[in-house]
């Protein structure tokens, strides 16, 4: 009769063979081969005109345009976000008549296209002739010819602002709504008034949600201000189009638009990953690095300020 060696196996005289996972190294050979053919591409191809492209990448016109571009983008973004803040606050509130409002308002503009939107603020004048402002027994105390108030940058601005505060209204809603109500009830108990408890704990809470998809839209806005061009206000890529309309060199200029889009997108980009780790500070996972001494963490978070 023979014996049973029932003694477990040592783990130290073990050899660990690790998985192969050859399609994982294929997959890797496919995409390297097509990154290279791109970049060979890029780099062989007469048809790109790369003098050309860096002749005209700092072209003063260009850089006029992206002024425009920045400037129309920012003072957008800021309308956006302040009227946005304004229809989130009223579609939470109890009042019918501010919730629906609200509601209405975000129904037309992201129910209408940004182009339409455009053209009729740049026609204005064709509905309303004159703006002033008119009291009941008195007359008429101020008025103003409409095209002279309506230019080019004023329909541009009260389109791109107008039409994107709908959109950023539902993500502060959301926002808002994704902090526990244990919150403003926890503040109320200790005193705190309606405005500084939103102020101090709900809103500083809600930033970790509102900020990427907030910063998603600022891309979009980015790109597609472009629209303006219709109006005639000479933007970034209008400002390409008025130089290959008179040179034909349109794929060059073209290339020297998007590297400019590429390069205020990639700053946004860092600008973001920046913020959403400053707002993460509290909410890190147990052994990550503390952001508590950062100067950005010191005003977003609550207790310091």
């Amino acid at each position: 009769m023979t014996s049973v060696d029932t003694t477990a196996p040592r783990h130290d005289d073990m050899i660990v063979v690790p998985r192969r996972r050859p399609w994982r190294w294929v997959g890797s050979i496919v995409v390297a081969v097509v990154l290279l053919s791109i970049a060979w591409s890029f780099a062989t191809n007469p048809n790109y005109e790369w003098p050309t492209v860096a002749k005209y990448l700092f072209d003063v016109r260009i850089l006029k345009g992206l002024g425009t571009t920045l400037a129309l983008t920012a003072i957008a973004m800021a309308i956006a976000l302040g009227l946005g803040l304004l229809l989130a606050v009223m579609r939470l509130s109890q009042s019918a008549l501010l919730s629906r409002t609200a509601g209405v308002y975000v129904w037309f503009f992201r129910g209408t296209p940004i182009l339409v939107q455009l053209i009729i603020w740049y026609n204005l004048a064709i509905l309303i002739p004159e703006m002033g402002l008119t009291i009941p027994g008195v007359g008429t105390v101020w008025a103003v010819d409409t095209n002279d108030v309506i230019t080019p940058w004023t329909a541009a601005i009260l389109g791109l602002g107008l039409n994107e505060a709908a959109y950023l209204g539902e993500i502060i809603r959301s926002g808002i709504m994704s902090v526990d109500r244990g919150q403003t009830e926890a503040s109320k108990a200790l005193g705190m008034r309606a405005g500084t408890s939103f102020r101090r704990i709900v809103l500083p809470q809600a930033a970790r949600v509102i900020v990427p998809p907030t910063f998603n839209e600022l891309v979009g806005l980015l790109k597609y201000s472009s629209v303006v061009s219709v109006i005639a206000l000479p933007e970034l890529l209008y400002s390409g189009q008025l130089i290959y309309a008179r040179t034909y060199e349109t794929i060059p200029v073209l290339i020297v638009v998007c590297i400019w889009y590429l390069v205020i997108v990639s700053v946004l980009t860092v600008l973001e990953a920046r913020l959403e780790r400053r707002l993460g500070a509290g909410f890190q996972a147990t052994g990550a690095t503390p952001a508590k001494n950062r100067r950005w963490a010191r005003w977003m978070t609550p207790a310091n300020r």
